[in-house]
């Protein structure tokens, strides 16, 4: 048993792996890696193998500034990547990215682009982190509840209580039921609801998460994201 707990050593950044290390060992972890070697070998999954932990290896631990939580990976060929609402260069934007895109240029003016590739976000400090790590192609939330949960809920709470100051931003009921793991005595947390086609109207638009985000790391002595997408 201790043997297999060792082969358990993801790609992923140092930092995370020191305060994620416990969750690599869990039986739980164990059980959602051999669940998702027996799907791959019936089922295409989305993201790639090599991009699971984009988020983390984008974002190292130490330099996380904001997070952003989304619920599941994109489950159509070609749009996940890793990155919570995020697709890569070429790929159209989904409709929830295409309100996100709206509300930045009503809040601050960001000019559009024909991306929705948000790594330039999460190389400033933006942790993109869905709950769910991993989907079956064209099958939304075929890999909820099989144990990301408890490994993105455990990232969660490492950075509330290793961290200070941090900007969550929780769009939507999911994400905002995460409020819990968070430590409000110091660290900030913006709600809204959910960007999607079926919720943006109902104050998605307008909560100008994006000014407030800059205007609170500037008020404590850190540098503005710049939010302006490239083509």
């Amino acid at each position: 048993m201790a043997m297999n707990k060792q082969q358990i050593d993801p790609a992923i950044e140092q930092g995370w792996k020191e305060k994620l290390r416990n969750e690599f060992q869990a039986d739980y972890f164990r059980q959602l890696k051999d669940f998702l070697v027996g799907e791959k070998k019936i089922h295409t999954i989305y993201p790639p193998g090599d991009q699971i932990f984009a988020a983390f290896n984008f974002t190292p631990f130490r330099e996380v500034r904001v997070v952003i939580l989304g619920q599941d990976p994109y489950h159509d060929t070609g749009q996940a990547h890793g990155l919570c609402f995020s697709v890569p260069h070429g790929i159209p934007p989904p409709p929830s990215l295409i309100n996100i895109l709206k509300e930045l240029e009503s809040d601050i003016g960001v000019r559009p682009t024909a991306s929705g590739n948000l790594e330039k976000w999460a190389r400033q400090g933006v942790l993109l982190l869905n709950a769910t790590l991993t989907v079956r192609a064209h099958q939304a939330g075929s890999h909820q509840k099989k144990g990301w949960e408890a490994f993105t809920d455990a990232a969660i709470k490492a950075l509330s209580d290793h961290s200070d100051g941090l900007i969550f931003l929780l769009w939507g009921n999911f994400a905002i039921s995460k409020k819990t793991l968070i430590n409000t005595q110091k660290h900030f947390v913006f709600t809204a609801p959910h960007p999607s086609p079926l919720s943006a109207s109902r104050g998605f638009f307008g909560c100008r998460h994006f000014s407030k985000t800059n205007r609170t790391l500037e008020e404590r002595g850190q540098k503005a994201i710049d939010w302006q997408l490239n083509d």
